[in-house]
């Protein structure tokens, strides 16, 4: 009875539009653009991870470089420089997250005002509720990918810090201390992926099933 009524619903929204000459082209372009904006954030997001991934192996082979006391001024270099390439991915994936939060709330809005256009009350009901219901739960993944990122952020500071700590060790030759904290960082490191990987599934979600599967 619940997709009959969705059925007759998403018919009326579309003879509506056409009826008071509203074409639904400004939700499909919206929706495009979000679609893209998808796109992109998933492109820097895998950026960002295999700079991440980088920076943790010139890190580690600084490590081995100080231990055998060889090319220290060299691998510093080249760590330092890794590490600063992680900060630019993540500002640059944080821009597309921004840009990708502005682009869903276009699109949420453009769907409530094509909505809110039916004349029968019944169906506009059913797909705003539907439409809220989606926005909420999408709003929680926008959310958690901020938190992400910045946990990202984080992880940058504390690799540096764990540089900086390796200039320390390698006057006192003394690098005991220094493996926990960069096991830390890598054991970190896919469980804030993952996190990012969700804000790309959810995201396609949005433009990939029908608005009321979105607030299951």
């Amino acid at each position: 009875m619940f997709k009959k009524t969705l059925l007759i619903a998403l018919t009326a929204l579309v003879l509506t539009s056409c009826w008071k000459n509203k074409s639904p082209e400004d939700l499909i372009r919206l929706k495009d653009k979000f679609k893209s904006q998808v796109s992109t954030f998933e492109s820097k997001k895998e950026t960002a991870n295999k700079n991440v991934n980088k920076g943790l192996e010139s890190l580690s082979a600084l490590k081995a470089a100080l231990e055998d006391t060889k090319n220290e001024d060299k691998e510093f270099a080249k760590v330092y420089g890794d590490w600063e390439k992680v900060d630019r991915r993540v500002n640059n994936l944080n821009k597309e997250y921004e840009d990708l939060k502005e682009k869903a709330a276009n699109l949420f809005t453009a769907m409530e005002k094509q909505t809110n256009s039916l004349s029968d009350e019944t169906s506009k009901k059913t797909l705003l509720s539907a439409i809220q219901k989606a926005r909420t739960k999408y709003n929680g993944t926008l959310t958690n990918t901020s938190k992400a990122i910045d946990k990202l952020r984080l992880l940058h500071g504390d690799a540096v810090e764990v540089v900086k700590a390796l200039e320390v060790a390698a006057a006192l030759n003394s690098f005991d201390n220094i493996n926990d904290q960069m096991k830390s960082i890598e054991g970190r490191v896919e469980g804030i992926m993952q996190e990012l990987n969700v804000a790309v599934v959810e995201s396609k979600k949005l433009y990939e099933q029908k608005i009321t599967e979105l607030g299951e």
